[in-house]
């Protein structure tokens, strides 16, 4: 492992067993945080499950398709960027990059917890997208969106609750578009900070749509006001 840490290999994290100690651990640990990997230490019955019966010595990687960009990396001269607060399913988050990819978004944004990681599974329902549509792990989504208000974004949740419909808002430039996660939504905290609360009108007996699709819907609507300007 610590000579994958070296490498340019991704890693998406790393789990410690509690009360493992040692020199090669602490190299461990100390690559990982050179390298921006989250090291998390649970108990050793979570590392087994984890390794799934392979042998792991109180360490489990879990490795990424692809790896992740910083928000500052981001952020610089986008005119969109996508937000998910707390997207778990891997096929919603490579179907939201795809479309993101598809509007012409410059980036995704994702939480360290409550998010999918960059898998094998992302990279193929992503179709590709994610090797033109870079992704940012943050470690606090709320903040992330302040520090994107310090440059200068509007930010636009996706909310149920939302007051304006999605087709009625002037869209600034740059925007960032934040949508919550599977059946949660958007978590209050987050709604907080966003700038506008839009919802899309539902005509049936269902309330909402798969994120994914929602994504679809509302970037579209951007997309489109930009065209039209």
């Amino acid at each position: 492992m610590r000579e994958a840490l070296r490498t340019a290999r991704p890693f998406d994290k790393v789990l410690v067993a509690k009360g493992s100690a040692g020199p090669r651990l602490q190299e461990i640990i100390e690559l990982c945080r050179e390298k921006s990997v989250p090291v998390r230490f649970e108990p050793r019955e979570a590392l087994d499950r984890a390794a799934k019966g392979v042998s792991h010595q109180g360490v489990v990687a879990f490795g990424a398709a692809h790896t992740y960009a910083s928000l500052d990396e981001l952020a610089e001269n986008a005119q969109l960027l996508v937000v998910l607060d707390g997207v778990e399913d891997p096929h919603n988050l490579g179907a939201i990059v795809r479309t993101a990819d598809a509007a012409g978004a410059n980036g995704v944004i994702v939480g360290e917890r409550r998010s999918a990681p960059l898998s094998e599974t992302v990279d193929r329902a992503a179709a590709g997208a994610l090797s033109s549509v870079a992704v940012a792990r943050v470690t606090n989504i709320t903040q992330s969106l302040e520090r994107l208000k310090e440059r200068g974004f509007w930010i636009y949740g996706l909310d149920e609750r939302g007051k304006a419909l999605y087709t009625d808002v002037d869209y600034a430039q740059p925007s960032a578009i934040v949508l919550g996660g599977e059946g949660n939504g958007l978590h209050q905290g987050v709604a907080k900070h966003c700038d506008v609360l839009v919802r899309i009108p539902m005509a049936g007996a269902i309330s909402s749509l798969n994120v994914s699709v929602a994504a679809g819907v509302v970037l579209f609507e951007w997309r489109r006001r930009r065209s039209a300007r």
